[in-house]
């Protein structure tokens, strides 16, 4: 029980700090691309808890990454180089309190690849969290107006939650090893390959000043949020921790609408209550622990 109530408190820690992320890098996008800005933030993440890594924070057991890893770990670097450009591509053009809210789409995504190709359970309870969630993700993904039409930049945003889901499944099955060793090679591969994809695109590094600020936004919104996060699917599993973790996008709906005062349509309240719905309902199943069909 209380491995499993600390395994909790990772995974609400990691959504805390990754809330922070959408508000604080919508301003960034003023300064930097969106493909430059995804290669910083994961840079920044690497060299941080690399940093931590070598440092001697924590040893280096005898659970390192080995040769058999490698497939998951090439998964989770090219899902990783994907995701953060499509969520920040859509951050362009949707606001920060929307693109907050459509990362529990994330939930699903991981929920149903963790049921599918890894036999995780999936209950009743939360199936009807799924439904839910998606309903509210559709919901938002519809620009207000007299006519129906699709938000570009919601769309891209659950094309990186699906990205994010496929990757949690990966990552789970390497979460028995080192977690900053995890997240070092993560955003160190994952952030060189989104830098050259930037530089391919004709992108440059911006000012130092922000330069330097993307890096510390990575490391806390990203490194110390992923390093909690596989800590927690230790005990928890791939969807349970993905349940916890479904706390961070109304934190980070909180934070946009305290930075930016923006206003949100009709629709995004109906989307929160059933993303409020879902989320608890996902939550309340994810308390009873891992589970295998």
């Amino acid at each position: 029980m209380t491995t499993t109530k600390q395994a909790i408190f990772w995974a609400l820690l990691a959504a805390v700090l990754y809330a922070f992320s959408a508000p604080l890098s919508k301003i960034l996008l003023q300064q930097i691309h969106p493909v430059m800005l995804a290669g910083l933030l994961y840079v920044g993440a690497g060299l941080g808890m690399g940093g931590l890594y070598w440092g001697g924070v924590s040893k280096r057991p005898s659970n390192s990454l080995s040769l058999k890893d490698w497939p998951y770990v090439t998964g989770m670097i090219v899902l990783d180089i994907a995701a953060p450009i499509l969520l920040l591509g859509g951050l362009l053009s949707s606001s920060a309190a929307a693109v907050s809210l459509i990362n529990n789409f994330e939930i699903v995504a991981t929920a149903l690849i963790a049921g599918m190709l890894f036999k995780e359970c999936i209950s009743p309870r939360l199936w009807l969290a799924i439904g839910l969630i998606t309903l509210g993700s559709m919901l938002l993904c519809i620009k207000p107006g007299e006519e129906i039409s699709w938000s570009v930049g919601a769309l891209f945003v659950l094309g990186a939650c699906v990205c994010w889901g496929l990757e949690n499944n990966c990552t789970r099955m390497i979460a028995n090893k080192n977690p900053l060793e995890i997240v070092t090679v993560k955003g160190l591969c994952a952030g060189s390959g989104s830098l050259c994809c930037a530089y391919v695109l004709g992108g440059s590094l911006p000012a130092y000043k922000f330069t330097f600020i993307a890096l510390i936004v990575g490391f806390v919104c990203y490194g110390l949020s992923i390093f909690f996060y596989v800590l927690a699917q230790r005990y928890l599993g791939a969807a349970k921790t993905s349940a916890f973790y479904a706390s961070a996008p109304f934190a980070g709906v909180l934070f946009s609408l305290l930075i930016f005062r923006e206003w949100p349509h009709k629709g995004f309240w109906v989307a929160l209550g059933l993303m409020v719905a879902g989320a608890y309902l996902a939550a309340a199943d994810a308390a009873n622990g891992p589970q295998k069909r």
